[in-house]
């Protein structure tokens, strides 16, 4: 590699271009920021010192992609007009390529430069749409618009592969797009540059080795600082990444630049009280997060306001999380990239799972208390959408800026962005375990993705159904087909008045054991009826086992419709009966006593009787019934709470 020396043309000491790629270089000793040109050497002006980020990464760490190694060669940090700022490092790859590794918010992209495919006209950045697709962009999947904002050079180190001016600011525009795709349009030149690529991990990049020890040194995990309005002490919990804090003291939005504060205005008396404790330490299903900020934001619907309480939680190697409290209920809530969501009129998608919309409206920040990494105030409003399937929950947030751009034919214009999270429901108990707190109240309504726990309900059911009919299906297989062991057509001769009997007994018969018993008792009645009350009994054994025979048959014409009662049929059945000879005995009663009756009956063993199964489907079910009318009460109690009506909600 060519290695171009010079001197500064500042203050004379050395620098060197390291890279063939690299227009600028920042100077060890004086920070200006020395490019160099077809002739000479030009000085930029001074850069501003590095914000320390915390972050794992410097000029001359190595690393690997896609089997191709490369090295940090530079470093450039931007401010964002909402407050805070982000680092691009500029990697050397040994083929030849330059990549643009941005950091922000413990979150990695890597991105490379694309040319403006051929007829392509990419949107002016004034017609950018949040949400919007990008049409033209060489990349195979489609990139949406996620962020449009206004950045700010502000400080540098080591070689920067473009004409990077002190101060300067630009317009660009972040997209997303599925698998972590990412990409940027650069407003800076025209038609904008385009940087596509990937969000990516430092163990993808093959980095392994994290801070030098000098950085480290110089990083501590807290900062100790006194408040420039009170005078009172007060700590930063993640000084790398603070933008705003609140003086427990005396109650003053204090703005953090570079461990510094300054004085913004007075705050309101504080009037919520955080039910977790600011520097609370609690275990996240992603690893120990501390709580450093918590805020009070409402909506109002229909005249009347709604409050719920969101808390910021962080790790510097884990990044930003919340916990949001709202109606005593709570959520773990984590960003998504924008690009992975899909909406469709009232509805949304994330990685294959249906969400329903539950609410719309413009979210406020009522109060502020602890540390935040953007510059929030009260007052501030985003929109706000929220999808459902319990026990999850898809939020976005659209937020709006309107910014003085004296370079602009109007004197202002938009910019913002659109940010997606995904909150999951946590019990109260499993808060109160996991940050060591006691005490919490209890919710007495139903939250928007809190989950139906009695589900297991309806798997033991369908489980429990699917045995029963598997044992049924069993049974009539292996039992064989159905048997008749007796028929016989007796006549009864007339009783002797209304009140009296006939009695009949049959000849001996054999009946196998363990098989069902069907008698079936049929006689040509015709507007009267016949009662029998049977019995089977054990020749040897004198065992008896009785039974009903009840026919009754009844037809007219009323009223021009003809009409029919009962039928010239009955059938009873007994359980099995031990092996053996038996008898049958009738004793008969029948309606027109004067006149004999004629029955016949057949005695059968072995028959498919669905009745007990019937029976047993029938209690089985009861709870899970009971259950299920408790389940439409609770998604009618959730979906009451929404602004766009009930119904049942999707699976869990």
């Amino acid at each position: 590699m060519s290695v171009l020396a010079a001197n500064c043309p500042s203050c004379a000491a050395p620098i060197e271009f390291k890279s063939g790629q690299s227009i600028v270089v920042i100077c060890e000793y004086c920070r200006s920021a020395v490019a160099r040109t077809d002739r000479d050497l030009k000085d930029l002006g001074k850069v501003a010192e590095l914000v320390e980020t915390g972050s794992p990464l410097d000029v001359g760490l190595r690393g690997k992609w896609r089997d191709v190694p490369f090295e940090l060669t530079g470093r450039a940090q931007l401010g964002h007009e909402m407050g805070g700022q982000w680092d691009e490092w500029y990697a050397t790859f040994s083929n030849g390529w330059l990549g643009w590794l941005a950091e922000a918010q413990g979150r990695f992209y890597l991105t490379f430069q694309y040319p403006v495919p051929e007829g392509v006209q990419l949107p002016p950045f004034e017609q950018l749409q949040l949400g919007q697709q990008v049409p033209g962009l060489p990349w195979p999947t489609p990139l949406m618009v996620a962020e449009t904002g206004r950045a700010t050079a502000r400080g540098a180190k080591g070689e920067i592969p473009y004409l990077l001016t002190p101060g300067e600011t630009y317009y660009y525009a972040d997209l997303s797009g599925t698998d972590r795709a990412f990409g940027t349009l650069d407003y800076n030149e025209s038609p904008p540059l385009i940087f596509l690529g990937h969000e990516v991990t430092l163990a993808e990049l093959g980095i392994t080795t994290t801070r030098t020890p000098e950085k480290e040194e110089r990083r501590v995990g807290a900062a100790a600082l006194g408040c420039p309005n009170c005078g009172g002490p007060l700590e930063l919990r993640a000084p790398d990444k603070t933008e705003r804090v609140t003086c427990p003291n005396c109650n003053s939005l204090l703005d953090v630049n570079q461990g510094r504060l300054k004085f913004l205005k007075a705050l309101e008396k504080q009037w919520f009280k955080p039910l977790i404790p600011l520097g609370t330490v609690g275990e996240v299903p992603e690893g120990k997060m501390t709580v450093i900020g918590a805020m009070a934001r409402s909506v109002t619907i229909e005249g009347t306001q709604y409050f719920w309480f969101e808390y910021l939680l962080y790790n510097p190697q884990i990044g930003f999380r919340w916990l949001v409290h709202s109606d005593n209920h709570w959520n773990y809530v984590r960003a998504i990239p924008p690009g992975e969501v899909y909406e469709v009129a009232r509805s949304a998608s994330y990685r294959g799972k249906g969400y329903r919309i539950f609410q719309d409206a413009q979210a406020r920040v009522e109060a502020v208390t602890g540390e935040f990494y953007w510059k929030v105030e009260a007052g501030e409003q985003v929109r706000g959408v929220d999808y459902v399937a319990p026990p999850y929950i898809l939020s976005k947030e659209v937020s709006t800026v309107y910014i003085t751009d004296p370079d602009a034919k109007k004197n202002k214009r938009t910019t913002g962005e659109i940010n997606w999270s995904l909150g999951t429901y946590v019990p109260v108990s499993q808060i109160e375990k996991s940050f060591n707190v006691t005490g919490l109240p209890r919710p007495k309504n139903v939250a928007p993705n809190q989950p139906y726990k009695h589900w297991w309900v309806y798997k033991y059911w369908i489980a429990f159904l699917a045995l029963l009919l598997l044992v049924g299906a069993l049974t009539f297989l292996l039992s064989g087909s159905s048997r008749q062991v007796f028929s016989q057509t007796v006549t009864l001769p007339p009783l002797p008045n209304a009140d009296g009997t006939q009695v009949f007994f049959s000849e001996p018969f054999e009946l196998a054991g363990r098989r069902n018993i069907r008698i079936v008792g049929e006689s040509a009645v015709q507007n009267t009826w016949v009662y029998l009350e049977g019995d089977l009994i054990n020749d040897e054994t004198g065992v008896v086992q009785s039974f009903p025979i009840d026919i009754s048959y009844y037809q007219g014409v009323e009223g021009g419709e003809s009409w029919s009662e009962g039928g010239q049929r009955d059938t009873a059945y007994t359980s099995s009966m031990p092996a053996g000879r038996y008898i049958l005995r009738l004793e008969g009663q029948w309606e027109k006593w004067n006149q004999p009756a004629v029955v016949s009956v057949k005695i059968e063993q072995n028959v498919t009787y669905g009745l007990n199964l019937l029976i047993a489907l029938i209690v089985l079910s009861i709870g899970p019934i009971i259950m299920g009318i408790y389940h439409i009460g609770f998604e009618r109690r959730r979906w009451s709470e929404s602004m766009f009506g009930g119904g049942s909600d999707d699976d869990d």
